[in-house]
């Protein structure tokens, strides 16, 4: 499907010239045999340059330059070269602005070239003002498709990550949540567990301690429930607001420690907040909690410093004054360092930890600093306002503005000398009216109504230029050509206003406005067409009424169209986008609603029993009670971070080449188009490992994001098997593209990725031994 679509242009185009050629070859002498060989050449070589145009659009236009000087040499009459126009229009879609400008300049250069060399230099100019607009028009339609592709790209990654976010939302949801409830039990209820075993021990030396003990229960078992319901949604509803720390909230929290008898130095900027805040909080709570720990009665030091944008956080401990009590190990969740580094990660920053020369911790983080204010990012905004069109607009412009001036100056070549110098000053007024009257169209996209009445208005200079100035009718004739401009203001208006209720009546008041001003123009001496203009007039501008009618007509329908095309395009990306975004957030409140219902079957009811047995005065239950509690939890985390609820069931069976058809059904219940052909005759006595990694690949490549029509074939050929996935632009670049790489690496195959967006991949067929999960039989086959 692609080759024919590189091929099929071309050719046409080739047959097309060769039949112009032979049925009109110009008013010169017929070329001879020698010259006839060459422009075949020339045209062979254009075709092949143009197959080429998708893949390397700038050897393209290279290629059908040298064509194109190769057939103008050997019959300048006949050969046309209508290649450079088709491959710089490539060359616009394909690359950057920069690019196309040098491109569309050189070739405007070769064709001036082999007009001064055939023409001369005089009468190349015109050869070279019309190779200009030419090009620059390509260039500007080019460079219109081009942002349009890019916005079905861009439109295209944001579905995918929409996609990739709702099939991990559950998983990024229990991560998080480890990550919270990590901070609870270690923080929280190790506390607990810490400070009531120091009483207990030393209750007999100092007793004091033990109320005091049953008193930090208490208060901490209530604030680990507040805690867990706040996170779960208990008490209000499933959606855990987010703590929302501050530099109160972490100096609050090392005050904190400080009560429990830990010496803790700080020094915290008082402006801390957002999502650099939190995670030092985090940080701060979990690295004090570890020193808390295994190094007691050492003293802790929290820093945090502003250093060229970014936040260094830095808290250390000493060494531990006595060894960890025994009872304190086996505390832990496991996996307090990985905790650290995913909530530092979180926040865009990164993290280390290690052992202080001291001989001491020392954990360190750096974080982005978003709490100041943002700097305005000046004109940006602008560029990107500008930049949807830096092209066609103004090309647009620019070939109203000189079109009609061409045409006059092309007459005036069979005028005569006289004339012509007297001739030069109205042909200045006529450029002037034609600039004044064009230069709305550089808003036409922005403010399409006000561009056509803009248009409608300047051209009424031109009947008051023909009486004021006066305008002779050989040079006010001319201005007739700057009826295109209202012409592309009605396809504006239907095209980026506000619909056929404004689209329609713009047409009328387009056509009728421009026959108006052109019979005004005309009769600008009281003549029409020799005889009186007094009741001709009106007839007149029926006609043209007439005339122009279709046009009109046909430029709003056009506009129109587009623009419902457009809008249904767009739509259907909010739509997608949205659809996802909400199936992602309700995985996420169904993940959230069971693990809350585990957390309370698990872990509140012990909670609940420590804050009772704390206020009953029951030391020794309170202890108890608070290690089943950091039990429960811990299992609880480490179900978490495995991803499952309990033990591990057995593993599912993998699919392979005979669940392609479950495969693109299931991308066709979403909404996209995807064709299959030959996974039955290529499946035969085909080894599973290679099945497996046949499946894996398509899925891959069908998985990257894109929207449009796919089509995937698979053929076996002697000992290989050959995948072709046709149609899936975002799955050649990026991390899309190395997923491919890998999963063809690991079943011995080549892989090729094009440009236009095909993969095509040949895996050995033969009988590699494969693990026992690649070959258990498929659940769909």
């Amino acid at each position: 499907m692609e080759t024919t679509r590189n091929w099929l242009l071309p050719v046409l185009l080739a047959a097309g010239q060769g039949a112009l050629m032979w049925l009109a070859p110009g008013p010169g002498p017929t070329p001879g045999p020698t010259a006839l060989i060459g422009v075949l050449c020339a045209l062979a070589g254009e075709t092949a340059a143009l197959g080429r145009r998708r893949q390397a659009p700038v050897r393209a236009l290279a290629g059908t330059l040298v064509a194109y000087v190769l057939g103008a040499v050997c019959w300048p009459d006949g050969y046309q070269g209508l290649g450079t126009i088709v491959a710089a229009y490539s060359v616009a879609v394909r690359c950057p602005v920069p690019v196309t400008v040098r491109a569309a300049a050189g070739a405007v250069g070769v064709e001036w070239g082999v007009s001064a060399v055939q023409d001369g230099f005089r009468e190349s100019l015109l050869t070279v003002v019309t190779a200009f607009l030419g090009y620059g028009l390509c260039a500007g339609l080019g460079e219109t498709r081009r942002l349009w592709l890019a916005g079905r790209l861009s439109a295209a990654r944001r579905l995918a990550g929409a996609e990739y976010a709702r099939r991990t939302a559950a998983e990024q949801e229990r991560r998080r949540l480890a990550r919270e409830l990590h901070d609870v039990s270690a923080h929280h209820l190790t506390s607990v567990v810490v400070t009531v075993d120091a009483a207990r021990r030393l209750k007999d030396s100092r007793p004091e301690l033990v109320a005091e003990a049953l008193s930090f229960a208490r208060r901490t078992g209530s604030e680990t429930m507040t805690a867990l319901q706040r996170l779960f949604g208990l008490l209000r509803d499933c959606d855990p607001p987010g703590l929302r720390a501050a530099s109160a909230g972490i100096e609050e929290l090392v005050a904190g420690f400080g009560r429990l008898g830990r010496r803790v130095a700080a020094d915290i900027p008082d402006d801390l907040t957002g999502p650099a805040a939190d995670a030092i909080h985090g940080i701060v709570r979990e690295a004090l909690t570890n020193a808390l720990r295994h190094a007691p009665g050492a003293a802790a030091r929290v820093e945090v410093r502003r250093v060229d944008g970014l936040l260094e956080l830095t808290v250390a401990n000493g060494a531990p004054r006595t060894a960890a009590p025994r009872e304190t190990s086996g505390l832990g969740s496991g996996r307090g360092l990985a905790g650290l580094q995913e909530r530092a990660a979180a926040a865009g920053g990164e993290l280390t930890a290690g052992p202080a020369p001291d001989g001491g911790w020392l954990v360190r983080a750096t974080l982005p600093d978003t709490t100041g204010p943002r700097r305005p990012s000046g004109p940006g905004w602008r560029r990107d306002l500008l930049r949807e069109q830096r092209l066609a607009d103004p090309v647009l412009a620019l070939t109203a503005m000189v079109l009609p001036v061409v045409v006059a100056l092309a007459d005036m070549e069979d005028w005569r000398e006289r004339t012509r110098l007297a001739s030069v000053p109205d042909l200045i007024v006529l450029a002037a009216l034609l600039v004044v009257h064009a230069l709305p169209l550089l808003w036409r996209r922005r403010a399409p109504v006000a561009c056509l009445v803009t248009v409608l208005t300047t051209a009424w200079l031109w009947p008051v230029a023909a009486v004021v100035v006066p305008l002779p009718s050989r040079i006010s004739q001319f201005l007739g050509g700057g009826a295109l401009v209202e012409m592309l203001a009605v396809y504006a208006v239907a095209a980026y206003g506000q619909g056929a209720p404004r689209a329609w009546p713009a047409a009328m008041a387009g056509t009728f406005g421009t026959a108006a001003v052109l019979t005004a123009t005309a009769s600008a001496d009281g003549r029409l067409a020799g005889e009186p203009a007094d009741g001709f007039a009106v007839v007149m501008v029926a006609v043209l009424c007439v005339v122009l009618a279709p046009l009109s007509a046909a430029l709003c329908g056009t506009g129109l169209v587009v623009r419902r095309r457009r809008l249904r395009v767009l739509a259907h990306d909010d739509y997608a986008l949205a659809a996802s975004m909400w199936h992602a957030e309700r995985a996420a409140e169904t993940e959230r609603r069971r693990l809350a219902e585990t957390l309370r079957a698990d872990v509140l009811h012990h909670t609940a029993a420590l804050v009772e047995q704390a206020g009953q005065g029951r030391l020794d239950d309170v202890a108890t009670t608070a290690r089943a509690a950091l039990t429960a939890m811990r299992d609880m985390l480490h179900g978490l971070t495995d991803g499952t609820d309990g033990p591990a069931g057995p593993l599912a069976p993998s699919p392979t080449v005979a669940d392609l058809d479950t495969l693109c059904d299931t991308r066709r219940a979403a909404g996209r188009d995807v064709r299959l052909r030959g996974p039955r005759e290529a499946a035969r006595d085909l080894p599973p490992s290679v099945q497996v990694c046949a499946y894996r690949i398509v899925e891959a490549a069908l998985d990257a994001g894109d929207l449009g029509p796919a089509r995937v074939s698979l053929r076996r050929r002697r000992d290989a098997l050959h995948i072709g996935v046709a149609g899936v632009p975002l799955a050649v670049a990026g991390a899309a593209a190395e997923r491919l790489r890998a999963r063809v690496a690991a079943g011995g195959g080549r892989v090729v990725l094009e440009p236009a967006g095909n993969v095509r991949v040949s895996l050995p067929a033969g009988t590699a031994p494969a693990p026992a999960q690649e070959v258990s039989p498929s659940p769909y086959a």
